[in-house]
């Protein structure tokens, strides 16, 4: 359970990153629209997990990696935005959010089950 502060921070953070990512994320991301879905803080705010989506990319494994291949960058560009907000810049370690893909992937499995033949019930309870 994350304390009022670290979901504030949090908060912070996401907005902040979700500007360096829509002012200087195409430099190192072309065509690739990125959005910050979640962040999560440690207890001593000094450590934070960004959970990110790709959308119009084919490949979220390299992009991923890319994103972690500029994470000192990126770290710096918040820290120059937020300075005066904080004592510590987080270090930054960013994940794949998945959610979209495991919603799909239920989706399709559920319609797969709607479409199957029902077995009678009358059958069964007899």
């Amino acid at each position: 359970m994350e304390s009022k502060r670290q979901q504030k921070f949090a908060g912070v953070l996401q907005e902040e990153l979700a500007q360096v990512f829509q002012r200087e994320g195409a430099s190192f991301l072309p065509n690739t629209l990125v959005t910050i879905t979640r962040v999560r803080v440690s207890p001593d705010l000094a450590v934070a997990k960004v959970y990110l989506s790709f959308f119009n990319t084919n490949n979220t494994t390299l992009s991923i990696n890319t994103v972690n291949a500029h994470s000192s960058e990126i770290r710096y560009k918040l820290g120059s935005r937020i300075r005066h907000q904080v004592r510590v810049v987080p270090e930054l370690t960013f994940f794949v959010d998945d959610t979209n893909e495991y919603v799909e992937k239920m989706d399709s499995l559920f319609e797969k089950i709607a479409k199957e033949p029902r077995q009678k019930e009358e059958d069964s309870e007899e």
